[in-house]
């Protein structure tokens, strides 16, 4: 089934001189992408340097100081029903009285009428996102007695949910076993796949390499944008990252071996 966005064939995601601050202090400045339709597109840069304000301006959560975004098109929010959102693990109360279903479900609020409440379809569709993470076993037990992978799991499942064309997941890999980040970047290359676009916060440099099609590289300031291979240089990584890497040279080493 065709996605809207390869219907339309329109940008997924388009930012211009975005800026957001905190207190008259910019926390991103000046931010110009364009997002190319059906593309896995990983956002690294140091600790502090916007990953996370980034995704909360384009939801709107945070509004920018100047600068617009549209999504497909359209100013962002008259179009938020079209992003999927998997949140830090760590900015969700686990300890909420609900069950694995009950968290799935909410994917489909977007999706209800007024006063609705989720049909025997909808039902149907979050056990199909539950068995793609292989959770579904797991929906009836409440969130906080499961481990943090299955709880990673449980909000991608969510996010499947939704029905989204743009998904925005900060840090999803942050936490979870191998087992479990090996089955997350499978269900997203298979999402992508399937003609959705993806942007990843991600915070580890030798699997980014790997993993994603185009890479964001943010300090702030954009420092750069396009796909892995011209982006991943250890000039690109030294502007990004500055000092902050021991690990720079160990990486150009890699690249080396592999070239």
């Amino acid at each position: 089934m065709k996605t809207e966005n390869a219907e339309t064939n329109v940008l997924p995601l388009e930012l211009h001189d975005l800026t957001v601050a905190y207190h008259s202090k910019p926390v991103i400045y000046g931010i110009d992408v364009e997002v190319p339709a059906g593309k896995l597109v990983g956002i690294v840069g140091p600790n502090g340097a916007g990953k996370s304000t980034l995704l909360k301006a384009v939801m709107g959560v945070l509004k920018p100081t100047a600068g617009w975004v549209k999504i497909f098109g359209e100013d962002a929010k008259d179009n938020l029903r079209r992003i999927g959102y998997v949140p830090q693990r760590e900015s969700v109360d686990w300890d909420f009285p609900v069950t694995v279903m009950d968290v799935v479900l909410m994917g489909r609020y977007g999706k209800l009428k007024w006063f609705g409440w989720p049909s025997k379809a909808d039902r149907h569709l979050a056990r199909e996102c539950l068995e793609k993470v292989a959770m579904l076993p797991y929906a009836n037990r409440q969130i906080a007695n499961l481990s943090g992978g299955q709880q990673q799991r449980i909000f991608l499942a969510r996010a499947l949910a939704q029905e989204a064309d743009l998904y925005l997941m900060d840090e999803p890999f942050a936490g979870v076993d191998a087992a479990t980040e090996r089955a997350i970047i499978t269900l997203l290359h298979e999402m992508r796949d399937a003609g959705k676009t993806i942007l990843v916060v991600h915070h580890d440099l030798p699997t980014a390499q790997n993993y994603f099609d185009m890479l964001l590289l943010l300090n702030m300031r954009l420092v750069g944008f396009g796909p892995t291979k011209e982006m991943f240089t250890q000039e690109n990584l030294q502007k990004t990252y500055g000092g902050r890497l021991t690990i720079l040279s160990e990486i150009a080493d890699a690249m080396g071996r592999e070239a």
